[in-house]
C-alpha cells in the first residue's frame, strides 16, 4: 500500500489509535548526491538531488499499526 506524502494543508493520522505524530516511515529513493572527500578521506554530502522518492510503509509508533495512516486536514488548513 503506498501512503501519500502529507501536504501544507494535510497530515498523518493513525486510524487505529488517533496518533498524529509519530511514525516509522520506510521509504526508497533515486538520489544524485555530489560527494566531497577531505583530504583525510572524509565524505561530506554537499548537495543532494531527489530524483524519485516511494513511500514503502509507515508503521504507527504509539500501536504498532502498519499502513493503517491516512490523510486528514491539518488545523487551520480550511479544508
Amino acid at each position: 500500500m503506498t501512503v501519500p506524502l502529507p501536504t501544507a494543508e494535510t497530515r498523518w493520522r493513525c486510524t487505529l489509535c488517533g496518533n498524529l505524530t509519530r511514525f516509522d516511515v520506510t521509504r526508497s529513493s533515486k538520489v544524485v548526491e555530489y560527494v566531497h572527500l577531505d583530504l583525510a578521506g572524509e565524505p561530506k554530502v554537499e548537495e543532494r538531488d531527489v530524483l524519485s522518492e516511494t513511500i514503502e510503509s509507515v508503521r504507527c509508533r504509539w500501536c504498532n499499526a502498519v499502513d493503517q495512516v491516512e490523510l486528514v486536514d491539518r488545523p487551520g488548513s480550511g479544508s
